[in-house]
């Protein structure tokens, strides 16, 4: 709901002093038996608009006491959580539904009849994560009130999405499970993006990036087609020996498979193959297809790169400026509704926020304790002087900024002799040791690795290896044990990396007693015997490679690498909204593509077209034995659109599916490789090019401040990503948008 209301125009000299007649307020009534009533009410709407501003939601909803409450218990995290469980059950459903994912194997070749569920199972699941829906729609409608629902597009989207899913749920179900289309499997997704704010701006600027993004599209398509028609010429003349008719034959047979073969030749997936047959003939054949990529792969799939991350970043700009006015709104709101006037002394302070009044709203807020104990030590700074505007919207710039972790206390020794120990076991040094044996462990993992490459699995000899290994894991342990003693339990578990080494210590330790326990100590000639998928020595051997992960601790240290490692953290964390749209791309893409070729590929033999594997051509999909890479299930479907959007080979696809099922089958997956490759993937390279520049300009900036690396801020929102070069709203600007909220008055 917050994503249709519009940014407030540039326009200035509004006072913000003229409210709109009818509207309640809170402090209309400040005197007399409803006075406590009313300061209630202003606390709560407080209490309401400060969450907004932190989650960088919309305050343009109801504000009764009823509707705070409504409100407030459907953002809480239990109801949120229940919210995002149904989304991802009924997105699930796809992987039980017929076709069931429920085969240990998705190849045409082995895979067994899979399990399907009976006709009411899933529909069942289904209804009631619909019925979830329609009160989530019922809450959200009644929230903004009627007259803001009507106006806002992903509401009334949602509304229509659940009358076309419920429609499409009866008609299976008085068909008894089988019908030929689910038209309401293809909308689903919809549920996951209109759940997600962060979502609505990633598809709003992509949207808006479409034109500039056609406009490189058709030159490509353009000299796609230039390039084919040349290619027709060069192939198809008159005089042909067997090398030239070869290449004709193979990649430009006709007009479609010419399109196709130099299509796939801008991925470079069938490079330089596409090429030999006429580059063996004659040298100069090499230059028509040499200008073909430097112009299409080089040049114009890099400038269609550079228009996404060029335009993607404006649109983002626009929408994270967006959020931003929305979180300076939401506290201007917040200080409006507790603002009173300055008397006596402080008179000439104007109008500002008692210091007690935000210390009881901020009680009730919902938040972190760290930031909330931070912002209350800096209003009980102020003593009992009002607080202005500014100085209320600079206390919540504190959720910005990192979160300094108190570890706790060590414990205390009266030993002397255990004090020592206790400072020698809880110094860096101790760490640097540790790091030390790590190394030593993983190059005696590799050097047996290489050793025993070359001898036959039950001729080696892992006496020495594991003698190797009891030592390193007991090391592990006693350190992890002299850790807790100088640190203290808790305070041991307060670090991170101590959380992530003991884990993997106990996991050691309880694989190694169980390989002893199994295979007796390590004697000459001790080889321990496979048992199923794995042996516990192989296990034990695995988990030992994650030891690997303790040099993470170094990269802090190294400030070059500080920068690239904290660019694919904050990656990490704020990939939610990217990845959630390449899940909706996948799902949609799946479900049609399970509609379109579901049982298209068979089993070579037994009447199949497929030609046996012996008598396929060299480099077709039977010769390589992608059976399992079909869209009989919906798994098999995702694994199938992951090959093609690597483009490793993807003109074997394009040739199976064609034969399989026809040519307008190259639509789809070319349509797929558009949508994945082409779009998201640049959009990607987008996030991590203004992530990285961003935090490298920050970087030279700060050193030359200070000659040091320093980070203020946390990233850990999108927004947050970008906070430096977001400009802040005016007065006017947030006092006009105050004065236009539908459903209470927020001016003075």
């Amino acid at each position: 709901m917050a994503e249709s209301d519009p940014l407030l125009s540039r326009a200035r000299g509004g006072s913000g002093r003229d409210c709109p007649v009818g509207l309640p307020s809170c402090r209309s009534v400040l005197v007399g038996p409803g006075a406590k009533a009313g300061w209630d009410l202003c606390f709560d709407q407080a209490v309401v608009f400060i969450e907004d501003a932190i989650q960088y939601r919309s305050i343009n909803h109801r504000m009764d006491a009823r509707s705070m409450w409504l409100y407030r218990w459907y953002y809480s995290d239990t109801c949120q959580r229940i919210l995002s469980f149904i989304i991802f059950s009924i997105l699930s459903l796809a992987f039980i539904e017929t076709p069931s994912s429920f085969t240990s194997t998705s190849d045409v070749r082995y895979r067994t009849a899979p399990w399907n569920p009976p006709c009411g199972l899933t529909e069942g699941i289904e209804m009631l994560c619909l019925l979830a829906f329609m009160a989530d729609l019922s809450v959200k409608s009644y929230l903004v009130g009627w007259a803001q629902f009507w106006k806002n597009l992903w509401l009334l989207g949602y509304l229509l999405v659940l009358v076309v899913s419920l429609t499409d749920w009866t008609v299976s179900l008085s068909l008894v499970c089988q019908e030929p289309l689910r038209i309401r499997r293809l909308f689903r997704p919809f549920f996951l993006l209109q759940n997600s704010s962060m979502m609505k701006k990633t598809l709003k600027c992509i949207r808006w990036s479409l034109p500039e993004m056609a406009s490189v599209v058709l030159l490509l398509a353009l000299h796609l087609c230039v390039f084919t028609m040349f290619g027709m010429l060069l192939f198809t003349g008159e005089k042909q020996d067997d090398r030239q008719d070869r290449e004709r034959l193979t990649y430009f047979r006709n007009l479609p498979e010419a399109l196709t073969s130099l299509l796939v030749l801008l991925t470079t997936a069938n490079n330089p193959d596409v090429m030999v047959p006429a580059y063996s003939k004659n040298r100069a054949y090499a230059i028509f297809f040499i200008i073909f990529t430097l112009i299409g792969s080089l040049f114009l799939m890099n400038l269609l790169t550079a228009i996404i991350y060029n335009q993607f970043r404006g649109y983002l700009m626009k929408s994270l400026q967006a959020s931003l006015f929305r979180k300076r709104l939401g506290t201007r709101a917040a200080f409006e509704v507790l603002s009173t006037t300055a008397e006596g002394e402080a008179r000439d302070r104007g109008v500002g926020v008692k210091p007690r009044d935000l210390l009881q709203v901020l009680q009730k807020v919902q938040l972190d304790s760290t930031y909330k104990q931070a912002i209350m030590e800096r209003v009980r700074s102020y003593g009992g002087s009002l607080l202005s505007a500014d100085e209320f919207q600079k206390l919540f710039n504190e959720l910005d900024k990192r979160v300094t972790k108190e570890h706790p206390p060590l414990p205390q020794y009266r030993s002397p002799f255990l004090q020592s120990a206790q400072f020698l076991f809880g110094h860096h040094y101790f760490d640097y040791l540790g790091n030390l044996m790590v190394l030593a462990n993983l190059v005696t993992i590799c050097v047996f690795l290489v050793i025993d490459a070359d001898v036959v699995p039950g001729n080696r000899d892992d006496f020495v290896l594991g003698i190797l290994n009891c030592v390193f894991v007991l090391y592990y342990v006693a350190e992890m044990l002299l850790k807790v003693f100088a640190l203290g339990l808790w305070g041991y578990l307060s670090h991170p990396s101590n959380v992530f080494d003991g884990l993997l210590t106990i996991i050691l330790l309880v694989l190694e007693i169980s390989t002893l326990a199994v295979y007796r100590f390590p004697h000459p000639g001790w080889k321990p015997e496979m048992q199923g998928l794995l042996s516990l020595w192989d296990m034990l051997r695995l988990v030992n490679m994650f030891i690997v992960f303790r040099f993470l601790r170094i990269v802090p240290s190294l400030k070059l690498m500080a920068v690239v490692a904290s660019t694919i953290l904050d990656l990490i964390k704020n990939m939610r909204a990217f990845g959630g749209i390449l899940v909706v791309v996948y799902y949609v893409f799946a479900i049609i593509g399970i509609n379109l070729f579901h049982g298209v590929i068979v089993t070579p033999g037994n009447g199949s077209l497929a030609p046996d594997n012996s008598s396929a051509a060299c480099g077709s999909y039977e010769q390589l034995e992608y059976w399992a890479n079909n869209f009989d299930d919906f798994a098999a479907a995702l694994v199938t659109l992951w090959n093609v959007m690597v483009v490793n080979n993807w003109q074997v696809f394009l040739d199976a599916f064609r034969r399989f099922s026809g040519p307008w089958s190259k639509i789809y997956f070319v349509l797929w490789w558009l949508v994945s490759s082409v779009i998201w993937v640049n959009l990607f390279l987008a996030l991590i090019l203004e992530n990285f520049l961003h935090k490298w300009d920050r970087r030279g900036h700060l050193q030359s401040l200070s000659g040091e690396l320093e980070t203020t801020y946390e990233m850990s929102t999108v927004e947050l990503l970008f906070r430096d070069i977001l400009e802040e709203p005016t007065e006017e600007e947030l006092m006009e948008k105050l004065k236009r909220h539908p459903h209470v008055q927020l001016c003075r």
